[in-house]
């Protein structure tokens, strides 16, 4: 299977947006590939505010997560492997996602539990009567 990470982060970016609030993510700029600032980088990572007014060209990938923004007025493209991605949060009340290290690639571990019970069919939650 894929990875969910990009998935999580356009969900969670959503989300944050569908109830009013700024969207910011937590990044790696340690990470081979993260375009950032420099300057703006503290202890290797780097807050974002990616909010709708905050930024241009906002394209939330599969593989990597890019944008245009301002910093102190110059315009700069911003490239963040997805799994420089740490967390997507609200920043007046910092819900949102946090992710872990597991959680960059696909886990193929099988589940033992669910290694060989039984096929479930899905039953129709409601039926419609005419």
């Amino acid at each position: 299977m894929t990875p969910t990470r990009p998935y999580l982060v356009r969900a969670f970016y959503d989300w944050i947006i569908d109830n009013g609030m700024t969207p910011y993510m937590l990044v790696d700029a340690t990470v081979e590939g993260v375009r950032v600032p420099v300057s703006y980088i503290r202890d290797g990572r780097i807050v974002l505010n990616v909010a709708p007014a905050a930024v241009t060209s906002l394209e939330m990938g599969t593989s990597a997560v890019s944008f245009g923004a301002r910093f102190s007025g110059v315009a700069q493209t911003i490239t963040l492997p997805i799994n420089s991605v740490m967390a997507v949060y609200a920043r007046e009340n910092g819900q949102g996602m946090f992710f872990s290290d597991e959680d960059d690639g696909p886990d193929t571990t099988p589940t033992p539990e669910l290694e060989d019970a039984p096929a479930i069919r899905a039953k129709p939650a409601l039926r419609l009567v005419k």
